[in-house]
């Protein structure tokens, strides 16, 4: 990508009501574009970052045998009634609207009740089940309060999963698969040693539901962390009995705050029995669909990287999700700086290596040093006409003071 032509550009001033680290640096950066409080766009540079994220995700999910789908936003009335979910006494977070033939409409939350009905139509007998569906879609939260930046926002993609099952050993198996592949996401998204496995309320229908907190300082959440067995119990059922339950003793934790990025939760035949979900079983009885929930926020994901891996001068992406490897500097105008630089990063570019080229010549030195470590590239290659006298670039990674000069030959192989 050449920065000339980059949809999106720095900012030196956020708005005065975002006080979240992580907005702070988006906003500025150019990676998001606040619409309203609670609203954000995802700019060039934000939409490469969360693509990365949903695909490590989708990765996972694929590999649990899961089919992704996208379900629609809108929502019908009769859809949520049986749950008992659209009366605004128990569910106060739904935007609402009204077709012009006054039929009233939802924008959807959350999707259980909508793929229960849509299930119906493919589920009837033993044979059509088990089945795993995912998906990415906008959910419409209508929050008294959003804050924290892209991290609780009105408007959000969610990452949901809903297991179908016909039995509670079959459903427990599949859990325990989803658990394993949660982790496993955070491991591959950077986060193993900020992420815990959780326990929390598991309602009605289990002793536990399980989160994926992120030790982080700004967090929403009090949890309380064992670091050495890898696990915290949210502060809502930290008490004696589950501390019993679990084996262990309060002095094993210290209190902390974190930020949830993903849950999973037993629902029973809680929607089955609503919408009538059933099966016929191999010896002729109906019996109903025994169901889970798995949810992850990417922009949540991506708003709690930026408020763990960033500095006073801005972010410090994981290579993983990093909208680009390599940011590519050409300092002055010189022809033969730039004639270099063009060269290095068609070099880059047929080696695999993505990069964002400064190719931006009304920027002063200082300027482009300060936006790449604004936006925050793993790696900065700089050449200039000092450069070009040692036949070499200067070479640094983001997350270090110290930059080294580096062959032109040997750049491509230290990269890889």
């Amino acid at each position: 990508m050449l920065q000339s032509s980059l949809f999106t550009k720095t900012i030196k001033n956020v708005p005065k009501d975002e006080i979240s680290k992580n907005a702070s640096f988006l906003l500025r950066a150019g990676f998001i574009y606040k619409e309203m409080a609670g609203v954000y766009s995802f700019l060039p540079l934000g939409l490469r970052v969360i693509e990365k994220i949903n695909n490590i995700i989708r990765e996972e999910m694929n590999a649990l045998g899961a089919n992704e789908v996208v379900l629609s936003s809108l929502q019908s009335k009769e859809t949520w009634e049986p749950t008992d979910q659209w009366n605004d006494d128990k569910v106060d977070v739904w935007f609402k609207t009204k077709l012009k033939n006054d039929t009233e409409l939802g924008l959807a939350f959350t999707h259980e009740a909508a793929l229960t009905k849509l299930m119906k139509e493919y589920v009837a007998s033993y044979r059509d089940l088990p089945r795993y569906v995912y998906q990415f879609q906008t959910k419409f939260r209508n929050e008294v309060r959003a804050r924290s930046g892209i991290m609780r926002t009105r408007e959000f993609v969610m990452k949901d999963l809903y297991s179908f099952c016909r039995t509670e050993a079959e459903h427990e198996a599949f859990y325990e698969k989803a658990k394993e592949s949660y982790l496993k996401i955070f491991r591959k998204l950077g986060l193993e040693d900020y992420t815990y496995l959780t326990f929390a309320d598991g309602g009605v229908f289990s002793k536990y539901s399980h989160e994926f907190q992120t030790i982080v300082d700004s967090g929403e959440d009090t949890v309380y962390l064992n670091k050495k067995a890898k696990l915290a119990i949210n502060k809502e059922v930290f008490n004696k009995e589950v501390l019993d339950n679990l084996g262990f003793k309060k002095s094993d934790f210290v209190e902390k705050r974190a930020t949830e990025l993903g849950n999973i939760f037993t629902l029973g035949t809680r929607f089955s029995e609503a919408l009538d979900l059933s099966y016929v079983d191999e010896d002729g009885a109906k019996k109903k669909v025994i169901m889970g929930s798995y949810g992850i926020g990417p922009a949540r994901v991506m708003g709690t990287i930026v408020e763990l891996f960033s500095d006073e001068n801005g972010i410090i992406w994981p290579e993983v999700i990093a909208p680009f490897k390599v940011h590519l500097l050409a300092l002055g105008n010189d022809d033969e700086v730039i004639k270099k630089a063009k060269s290095v990063y068609e070099d880059l570019l047929k080696n695999g290596i993505e990069v964002l080229f400064d190719d931006r010549e009304a920027k002063t030195f200082g300027e482009k040093f300060a936006e790449a470590d604004l936006i925050g590239c793993p790696w900065r290659v700089v050449i200039s006409e000092k450069t070009l006298k040692e036949n070499s670039v200067e070479l640094k990674a983001r997350n270090s003071k110290k930059a080294d000069l580096v062959s032109f030959k040997d750049l491509i192989n230290k990269l890889k």
